[in-house]
């Protein structure tokens, strides 16, 4: 299991088969994802170490060890880390398709909007 470095911190596949794939992710304290959205999946992220500020479409849900939220496919959404140890989520991803070229991005601190 290789380590996919971001410059919001890191991700490793855990698990893929037909129709879904298994991810470790990691944000790094004071970092965060862009806002983005899928159009072939769906995704179900399960906090399993630290604090997160959740964007879902024009909601901000703040989620924490041993919570979960389902992002829909066609949802704008963002993971956030305003804590100061790293935040760890396990994402489940289930669609069509799930590569990573399957996002458009709205806000990217990072600049990588197309």
């Amino acid at each position: 299991m290789e380590n996919e470095k971001r410059p919001w911190g890191e991700y490793a596949v855990l698990k893929s088969g037909e129709g879904f794939k298994v991810k470790s992710i990691i944000v790094n304290p004071g970092q965060k994802l862009s806002l983005q959205l899928h159009y072939k999946r769906a995704e179900h992220w399960i906090i399993v170490r630290g604090e997160a500020l959740m964007t879902l479409d024009t909601k901000e849900i703040h989620l924490k060890e041993n919570e979960s939220i389902y992002i829909p496919k066609e949802t704008k959404h963002r993971i956030e880390n305003r804590g100061t140890i790293l935040l760890e989520f396990i994402e489940v991803q289930t669609g069509t398709y799930l590569g990573e070229d399957d996002i458009e991005r709205f806000d990217d601190i990072y600049g990588r909007i197309k």
